[in-house]
């Protein structure tokens, strides 16, 4: 992968008590932290791509994790915002609980890095030791360091 997923991950993208119990405002929270990071122009304008694309694709919650994304031309580089919700928000059709939120923006370019990112994010997440530390870290920076330990 051309590019590493320590250099995707922020810990000021991450959000470990969403507000939200529905999909459209817990996006609208990780997506409204991207835009204050700078990592993205257009929230408002992400925020209905990644709806309709849910709307067209939804996400697959797997072990609790979640991975709605868009490709878009919003963005010039994979981005990457995480929320993190105690009691999990419904997702797709099936509306099973995902605990992890990953909100990905990937310019059309870049498709084969962003599938590359997401195996590596499915591979990580799917660990049950991983996964609890990411829902017990106390901190953005911990949660961060959990997922980048993983990956060196």
């Amino acid at each position: 992968m051309a590019i590493a997923l320590s250099e995707l991950l922020n810990e000021r993208q991450v959000i470990l008590r969403l507000r939200s119990r529905q999909l459209p405002n817990a996006l609208r929270e990780i997506i409204q932290l991207l835009a204050q990071n700078g990592k993205i122009d257009n929230a408002q304008t992400f925020l209905r791509q990644v709806l309709a694309s849910e709307q067209a694709h939804p996400s697959a919650v797997e072990n609790g994790v979640a991975f709605p994304h868009a490709r878009t031309d919003l963005v010039d580089e994979i981005v990457i915002g995480i929320g993190r919700s105690r009691a999990g928000i419904p997702v797709g059709a099936n509306r099973q609980r995902a605990r992890l939120i990953f909100v990905i923006g990937v310019p059309e370019r870049l498709v084969n890095d962003y599938l590359i990112c997401v195996g590596t994010l499915v591979r990580l997440t799917k660990d049950d030791a991983t996964r609890t530390t990411l829902l017990r870290a106390e901190s953005s920076r911990e949660f961060i360091d959990t997922l980048t330990a993983e990956t060196l």
